[in-house]
């Protein structure tokens, strides 16, 4: 049974749908023993980052999320929920965040259009579970104002280029996040759920 993570933001029953048409149970749950004692757990999020801390601290969620990593059960933040990982964020004040890998959350800029929204293609950095039969260029669909500045190129897997690089997927052992929404990618995203599936009980 994979968990995904209710604190009040992120997309949540697209993402339960995305993985009942591949095959795996989900449980949206805000359960701290639930999360723990999972197969799996995904950190969906929309909205701000430091809300989202706020809501994640107040449930004792940080230290579910934290104590499932402990345990080497696999976690995946999509969109806010990747950025979540990070050590900080910039986003309307500083904040920490879960400190799952190494990084700042910061304002994306340039000559481009902010938030970044619509479909991109991915440049792969580095082989990681997550993209196993990923072919390069592949499109996935994104939203976002935010990116991440990753402290070290290991945890960088795939970007994308958006008026600067954009990290697309990162990991850091069996935490993985992608900056893009897997459940609104098409077939690209439905295969990389699948691929975080085959994580589960390893």
């Amino acid at each position: 049974m994979i968990s995904i993570i209710d604190y009040g933001m992120g997309n949540l029953k697209s993402v339960k749908k995305a993985l009942k048409y591949i095959g795996e149970e989900a449980q949206i749950t805000s359960d701290k023993d639930y999360i723990e004692n999972s197969q799996g757990v995904i950190l969906p999020g929309v909205g701000a980052f430091p809300e989202a801390m706020k809501n994640l601290r107040s449930k004792k969620l940080d230290v579910a999320i934290k104590n499932a990593v402990e345990k080497r059960i696999p976690l995946l933040g999509i969109c806010l929920g990747m950025q979540l990982l990070f050590d900080t964020g910039e986003e309307i004040k500083n904040c920490k965040g879960l400190g799952l890998i190494p990084g700042n959350i910061a304002k994306l800029y340039g000559n481009i259009k902010i938030p970044h929204m619509g479909w991109n293609s991915l440049n792969l950095k580095k082989k990681c579970a997550l993209l196993e039969s990923i072919p390069e260029n592949s499109y996935v669909y994104f939203v976002h104002s935010f990116y991440a500045d990753m402290k070290y190129e290991e945890n960088l897997n795939a970007c994308s280029v958006y008026g600067i690089e954009v990290p697309a997927v990162v990991s850091n052992g069996k935490v993985y996040g992608t900056q893009f929404h897997p459940e609104k990618s098409g077939d690209v995203g439905i295969k990389i759920l699948e691929n975080f599936a085959t994580l589960l009980n390893k």
